[in-house]
C-alpha cells in the first residue's frame, strides 16, 4: 500500500486522535474531572492500540480500535449534553467529578480574557478564613471551549471509525488473495523436497553394495 493510501491516513489519524486526548488529558486533570480522565486514559490506550495495528497490519486491533471510537463519540456528546445542560443535566453538578469535590472545569477561572478575584468572608458569620471566588471578563464562557473540545473528538473520531472500516477490509482482501495463491500452504515446499529425495533413495537401493559385490546390478542382469 502507498504512502498516500487509507492506512497512511489512519495513522495520522490516530496520531492526532494522541495528541487531542493528552491535551484534554492535562486539562481535565487540573480541573479535578475525575470521570473524564478515566475516559481520556482508556482512549489514550485504545488509540495506541489502533495505530500499532495499522502499522503491524494487525486488522483484529483495528477492529477494536473502531468499536471504541463509536463508543467515544457516545461519551463526547453525553459530555456535549451535560455542559449545555440537556434532558436535565446541569453543568454545575458533582457528575463528573463523582460527587468526590464540587471542582468545575479548569475552564472555569482560567478561559481566554478571564480574571480571578478573591473576596475575603471574615464578614459573615461561619464563613471566616474563606473567600468568595469571582471570575469576571472571560471572552468565550467555560462551558463552549468544552463543547468545542467535545465535538473535535467527534468529528476526529468520526473520520477514523470510517478509514479504519476501509483498511481492514483492504487487510482482509489481501489476505485472502495471499492464501489463494498458496502464500501460506506449506505443502508445495514439501513436494519440491520429496522427488530429489525419492530418487536419491532409489539410486542408492540400485548401486548399493553387498559383501558379494553389486547386488543391485545382478538382480537388474538376471
Amino acid at each position: 500500500m502507498g504512502c498516500c493510501t487509507g492506512r497512511c491516513t489512519l495513522i495520522f489519524l490516530c496520531t492526532l486522535q494522541l495528541l487531542a486526548a493528552l491535551e484534554r488529558q492535562v486539562f481535565d486533570f487540573l480541573g479535578y474531572q475525575w470521570a473524564p480522565i478515566l475516559a481520556n486514559f482508556l482512549h489514550i490506550i485504545i488509540v495506541i492500540l489502533g495505530l500499532f495495528g495499522t502499522i503491524q497490519y494487525r486488522p483484529r486491533y483495528i477492529v477494536v480500535y473502531a468499536i471504541w471510537t463509536a463508543i467515544w463519540v457516545t461519551w463526547n456528546i453525553f459530555i456535549i449534553c451535560f455542559y449545555l445542560e440537556v434532558g436535565g443535566l446541569s453543568k454545575d453538578s458533582e457528575l463528573l467529578t463523582f460527587n468526590i469535590s464540587r471542582h468545575q472545569s479548569w475552564w472555569s477561572e482560567n478561559g481566554p480574557g478571564c480574571v480571578r478575584k478573591e473576596a475575603s468572608m471574615s464578614g459573615i458569620k461561619g464563613l471566616d478564613n474563606h473567600s468568595y471566588i469571582s471570575v469576571i471578563g472571560c471572552a468565550l464562557e467555560y462551558r463552549y471551549i468544552e463543547v468545542m473540545h467535545s465535538s473535535f473528538q467527534i468529528l476526529i473520531a468520526l473520520v477514523g471509525f470510517v478509514y479504519a472500516c476501509y483498511v481492514v477490509s483492504v487487510f482482509t482482501e489481501e489476505e485472502d488473495s495471499f492464501d489463494f495463491i498458496g502464500g501460506f500452504d506449506p505443502f508445495p515446499l514439501y513436494h519440491v523436497n520429496e522427488k530429489p529425495t525419492n530418487l536419491l533413495f532409489k539410486q542408492t537401493y540400485l548401486f548399493g553394495f553387498s559383501p558379494t559385490g553389486f547386488s543391485g546390478m545382478e538382480g537388474m542382469n538376471k
